[in-house]
Order: structure tokens, then sequence, then C-alpha cells
């Protein structure tokens, strides 16, 4: 397998306070791969070490194949957006990406394509002369993730992309990375379980500064024994839906609305658990999606249900 990112027991310290603890990790080229774990947990510095805007303490760091960070090797292949990165006010989207454009290597006349075909695909065609400082914060976190693929660089860093965005741009720009799936090699941390689920092949927990578990997305979210119900609002009563089935474990998780019904000590069938919950749940609330698995926060969270 090719690794479009490797590191080795990769350290980190500040003072007496080590951030990175001999973290060793490898992304197989061209997945998409979700950074989860608390506060604190190292994700952004590992970014930010990766890329070579932090020095590391020790260890190895193998970039496409070449070695750690270098400007003239990398220079086009990689691209970031650092959590709280910041535009230039008195610049103009159009122009901005133009500009990054050219220092990743394009034409002048390519830059001007891609940042006009970028800024369409973020939904910013008509923002595109636009000041950034008569922008919302939203519109300008949407010309940053457009920057970081500016040039179709061989690996993205993306940290919180979708934060700061209102749900019908959280969904645009969800299918949007997703476009970039399999074609780029994408790292990505975020907080919302659910957009990790959603844009992710692998995942990869990452506490006190190491690797805890590093999974494909699949494999992880494979539990035959339960049903996911997405819905848009917390159901009404979650008794009446377990009198419906005897047996049944349901667990609500509201961060990403899902109803997790595990239905390993009724011996039925999925098909007749879902005839008997769903009139209830349409009944209570909407619903959004069905399917038969587990969810990215119950994984993470280590619970059965």
């Amino acid at each position: 397998m090719d690794y479009a990112l490797e590191v080795k027991d990769l350290v980190k310290r500040y003072g007496r306070r080590t951030v990175l603890d001999r973290l060793s990790l490898a992304v197989p080229e061209f997945s998409s791969v979700g950074l989860v774990g608390p506060n604190g947990a190292g994700k952004t510095t590992f970014m930010m070490t990766v890329v070579g805007f932090v020095q590391p303490t020790s260890g190895d760091i193998n970039l496409l194949g070449n070695g750690p960070f270098s400007a003239e090797v990398h220079s086009g292949r990689i691209s970031i957006l650092p959590q709280d990165s910041e535009l230039p006010l008195e610049g103009k989207p159009q122009e901005l990406l133009e500009q990054y454009g050219i220092l990743q290597g394009l034409s002048a006349r390519d830059a001007r394509l891609s940042a006009a075909e970028l800024l369409k695909a973020v939904n910013l065609s008509d923002r595109a002369d636009s000041q950034i400082r008569t922008l919302s914060h939203g519109m300008r976190k949407r010309v940053m993730v457009a920057q970081c693929f500016v040039g179709f660089p061989e690996l993205v860093l993306l940290d919180e992309p979708l934060s700061g965005l209102d749900p019908l741009e959280v969904s645009r720009m969800r299918a949007f990375i997703q476009s970039r799936r399999g074609r780029q090699t994408i790292v990505i941390s975020s907080h919302n379980l659910h957009d990790i689920e959603i844009l992710c092949t692998h995942v990869v927990m990452i506490d006190r500064g190491r690797v805890t578990r590093f999974e494909e997305m699949e494999r992880l979210t494979e539990v035959g024994d339960r049903l996911v119900y997405k819905l848009t609002a917390v159901p009404g009563d979650l008794e009446v839906l377990k009198d419906a089935v005897p047996g049944l474990t349901l667990k609500w998780y509201p961060n990403d609305n899902s109803l997790v019904c595990v239905f390993s000590d009724s011996g039925m069938a999925p098909e007749k658990i879902n005839a008997a919950l769903l009139p209830i749940l349409l009944e209570q609330t909407g619903v959004l999606s069905i399917s038969q698995g587990s969810s990215l926060e119950a994984a993470y969270l280590k619970e059965p249900v």
C-alpha cells in the first residue's frame, strides 16, 4: 500500500508539556482520514508539525514519499487550512485564489480558471470581487476551504473546515469535499463526528498526543445488530418504541440526531423491527435516513449503544 503521509514516533514538547507523544500514523494514498479526539489531544499540533509550521522535538515525517516538508520538493503538492486562519481583509476571493494558484505553480490563465471553478463550487461566484471584510464568517471559511484545493494538491489537511457554516452551506461543503474523495488524500480534524462519518473513509482517534485507534470507517461502524435512525428532532417517547419491540435497547445521540436501536436480544430481523418502529417515529418526529450499523459517536464513546 502507498501512503501519502507517514509519521513515526513524532514528539512535540513545549517546555515540560508533551503535546505529541511518540505519535505514529500512516495515511493511505487517496483516503479521507478523520482526526477525532478531545480538546488538547494534539490534533492541530499534528497538522501544523506535518506541514512544517511547527518543528518537532523528534520523530520522522514522510510526506508523499519525499521526507519531511521541503518548499522545493512539496510546493504545490500540499495544502492546509489552519483552524484559526484569516484572510487579507482588503483582498477579494477571485484575486486571492488566483494568487494562491500562481504560488502553487499554475499559469496565470489556469489560476484564473481554477479560482472561478472553486468559487462556484463553494457557492461564492456572486461575491468573487467583494472585499473579504464585507464577507460573513461563513463566507470567509468557504473561501479558505476553496483555497486549499487550488491547483489540485495531492495532500489536503483541513482543521475544522465546516465550523461556522449554516446548515445549508454545511451540506454543500460536505458535497464539495466528498467530490474530491478518491482523487486527493484529505485529512480532516473535527469535533463534529457526524461530519467525519459522512466525509471520511478512515478514522484516527487521538488522545494525549498518541493514536489510540485507527480504523476504516466501514469496519468501525459495521456492527450488524443495530439500526440507526437519523431524525429531525428528539423522539417523543422512547418507552413507546421499546414496548413496540420487547428486548430492544435504545440510545439517543443529540449531537447528530441519531437514535441507535440494538436488537441482539430481541431475536427479530431488522426488517420486522423497522416495520414496528417506523410508524411510531413518523408520528413523533421526522425520519431523514435509516441504516444498519453503529454510529461513529457510539464507537468513539465506546458505549454498547
